[in-house]
């Protein structure tokens, strides 16, 4: 860090000047490195190089969410219009534009009130891809109530609602499911360079402890379950809800059964009483109504085995 600051104000290499310390790098698994270069050795590069210039913002933030998790700083980055989250800034035309009255120029139209120096140089790193694109970053730290006012300011800045859709807070912790916090948020999908800025800033300001960012990069990446497998975890029972509805044709099916066979025991019923003799006054009124009764509704009922030959015969029989 102290090389890079050292770098950062000075426009060529003195002569006789010893070699450099190795410049850092993020060495976080799982996260490409990009090759680090200085300042001086940026501006040596040809015509055939773009460059751009991005400034992560950020304040020291004593609050505590739910009032328990440390939220340690807030850092800002952009909702860009094309979906993805990255740095305010753009590209600087090294023709007509120092590095950062250039980077300036882009943060007047997205923010509106800040304006960065050639000591809030962070780093450089040559871009993979086809294009050859050197991308430069800043780093200001500020009070939270600058932050605050310069949140606001972006609202009413020209690009607002155009090429940027608003302003977002990086969450810097870590819930207790290992997945809220800053490993949801590096989930998300990010432009170009942002993302590896991000983790390489909050590394080497001492943001995050190495450590910490490299569970939330490894937390990222490791496969999810997908929204049925977690309904069924949580349920338990939607693999026997199928067969369940399946089972409820036959179900009604055999209730219709059961009413039928129902029906055909009670003319059972009415035929075994028909055959014993008749005695008394209560015999002869039930033969009256049995004899009553018409031929072709006691066909019309389900018997049993045999009915209808004994339901004709009872009609046969002559009334006493």
């Amino acid at each position: 860090m102290a090389a890079m600051g050292a770098m950062a104000a000075m426009g060529t290499l003195p002569a006789g000047a010893g070699a450099l310390p190795p410049l850092p790098t993020l060495g976080v698994p799982g996260v490409p490195e990009l090759k680090p270069l200085t300042r001086y050795e940026a501006m040596r590069l040809g015509p055939g190089w773009s460059h751009s210039c991005h400034a992560m913002l950020y304040a020291p933030n004593p609050g505590m969410l739910f009032g328990r998790i440390p939220l340690r700083y807030a850092v800002l980055m952009q909702m860009r219009f094309d979906g993805l989250l990255g740095f305010p800034g753009g590209f600087v035309d090294r023709r007509y534009w120092s590095l950062e009255d250039g980077l300036n120029r882009v943060l007047g139209l997205g923010l509106g009130c800040v304006r960065l120096t050639e000591a809030d140089y962070l780093c450089s790193h040559l871009t993979e891809g086809p294009h050859r694109v050197v991308a430069h970053f800043y780093a200001r730290q500020l009070t939270l109530e600058e932050l605050h006012t310069i949140e606001i300011s972006a609202v009413h800045s020209r690009d607002h609602g155009l090429e940027v859709m608003g302003m977002v807070r990086v969450p810097l912790y870590t819930q207790k499911d290992r997945m809220g916090g800053l490993p949801n948020f590096l989930g998300n999908s990010f432009v170009g360079t942002a993302k590896f800025q991000l983790l390489f800033a909050l590394k080497i300001l001492n943001m995050v402890p190495e450590e910490k960012l490299a569970e939330a990069v490894a937390a990222t990446q490791k496969p999810k379950k997908p929204a049925i497998d977690q309904a069924a975890g949580v349920t338990g029972n939607l693999p026997a809800a199928k067969p369940a509805n399946e089972l409820a044709v036959p179900a009604k099916t055999g209730n219709e059964l059961a009413d039928r066979a129902e029906n055909q025991a009670a003319a059972q019923a009415a035929v075994e009483a028909a055959e014993q003799p008749v005695a008394g006054l209560e015999s002869g009124v039930v033969v009256e109504q049995l004899a009553a009764v018409p031929v072709a509704e006691a066909v019309e009922q389900p018997a049993g085995l045999g009915a209808d030959a004994v339901a004709e015969q009872l009609a046969a029989e002559p009334m006493e």
